[in-house]
């Protein structure tokens, strides 16, 4: 069996500080603990908390595209489309709640003035994951390509947006009045624009 290579071992160990104890727990200093090895050795592979945050969140946005593309693969119309977009990226976020957080909430706690905010290379292998889920749903909605583009980015933030929804709920541990999935179901009818909720 093949020994895990460092950078992987540094980011097993970052994602389960993350998971147990939030961002600000993440430190070069603690994960070169656990790693028993110096400091250096974590910065040589990943020079500023930017550079480790990009390097944890790709391989969860991959498994989101791959969850987008699959939902729309089969599908012809537009509505068709939309809905089973909705129900899919819905279905992965929810089922993992602590993974979004890290996903999408995280990421926003980085202080503007914290050493590399400003610098967008870490993320620049993220952005042509996250144009592939809009792209998938784009394909599917007709219209200009820039339009179509754009209401793809609307109709995820409002996926997105639920979830957050769900989290709060469970975070306060105050649950909502609806099921996950009749909001769901509510949220693909509206973006779709279908009268009713479509049944499973």
């Amino acid at each position: 069996m093949q020994t895990p290579k460092t950078n992987d071992k540094i980011l097993e160990i970052a994602r389960s500080i993350l998971a147990s104890d939030g961002l600000n727990a993440v430190s070069f200093d603690e994960i070169a603990r656990r790693l028993g090895k110096s400091k250096q050795a974590v910065l040589y592979w990943f020079p500023t908390k930017r550079d480790l945050l990009a390097a944890m969140l790709q391989p969860w946005l991959e498994a989101e595209a791959d969850v987008a593309v699959g939902s729309v693969a089969h599908t012809h119309q537009r509505d068709e489309a939309i809905v089973a977009f909705v129900r899919a990226l819905a279905a992965f976020h929810l089922s993992d709640l602590n993974r979004f957080r890290m996903m999408y909430l995280l990421p926003q706690t980085i202080a503007p003035g914290s050493q590399g905010a400003r610098d967008t290379r870490p993320f620049e292998r993220i952005y042509p994951v996250t144009g592939k889920i809009y792209g998938a749903l784009a394909a599917h909605l007709g219209g200009d390509e820039r339009s179509a583009r754009r209401e793809a980015v609307a109709i995820h933030a409002a996926v997105l947006g639920l979830v957050v929804m769900f989290g709060l709920a469970a975070g306060l541990k105050d649950p909502l009045k609806h099921t996950e999935n009749e909001l769901v179901e509510a949220l693909a009818a509206q973006l779709s624009g279908t009268s009713k909720p479509a049944s499973e």
